[in-house]
């Protein structure tokens, strides 16, 4: 696994315990998101190094997560019907930040849009779709910081599928490994990957996107 992680308990001491941020693995010019899928899709996809098969859909939103124990939560440490395989994917930080500039934020905030006109006109015409949650620790207990999801269609999904994707990692085996330590109680070995505080590059962007 490219993945580089650490304790659990270590990361507690870097990173913010509130506040809407972007938390991804990062390595020099890529940041990593995350996916979880039922096995077909997984399989091709971790062998065609891109996402498609016969079951992937481009027809439908999809959601990418940066955040590790986010993407746990929702797709239940990859327990969830159809959510049993979670890929790790690589993507430029440049393309990453490209999708954050058309990102449309999924519920009205006067801050960031003139008018409520603008916002549902927005949401029909542009093809990412943001939003911002509570995180969870490990045990799905919600925290003050808030984390980000991300969702795709139309062609930024198929450009970002099939083009912007530099490598997909299977991690199903490191997360069910570290939900077994997790279960027999044992949260002082847990490990999740290294994650940092993403920076959009610019003010304006973080503005966009409700950055704090």
């Amino acid at each position: 696994m490219k993945i580089v992680t650490e304790l659990y308990q270590d990361s507690l001491k870097r990173l913010p315990d509130a506040g809407q941020r972007i938390l991804a693995h990062q390595a020099d010019d890529l940041v990593v998101v995350y996916q979880a899928y039922k096995h077909n899709i997984a399989d091709f996809a971790v062998k065609n190094q891109f996402l498609g098969g016969p079951d992937f859909s481009y027809n439908r939103m999809s959601w990418i997560k940066p955040g590790f124990l986010w993407m746990m939560y929702r797709c239940g440490w990859a327990e969830k019907e159809n959510q049993e395989r979670v890929l790790a994917l690589w993507i430029q930080k440049s393309d990453f930040e490209n999708i954050l500039e058309q990102a449309v934020l999924s519920s009205f905030t006067p801050l960031y849009h003139e008018s409520h006109e603008q916002w549902k006109s927005d949401l029909a015409t542009k093809d990412v779709r943001l939003q911002w949650d509570p995180d969870h620790d490990p045990y799905g207990n919600k925290l003050q910081r808030r984390a980000i999801q991300i969702g795709l269609k139309g062609d930024t999904l198929a450009d970002f599928g099939k083009k912007q994707i530099k490598l997909i990692e299977d991690v199903t085996e490191f997360l069910k490994e570290q939900k077994l330590l997790l279960d027999n109680g044992h949260i002082s070995r847990l490990a999740t990957p290294v994650e940092t505080v993403f920076d959009p590059g610019s003010k304006q962007l973080r503005e966009k996107v409700g950055v704090e």
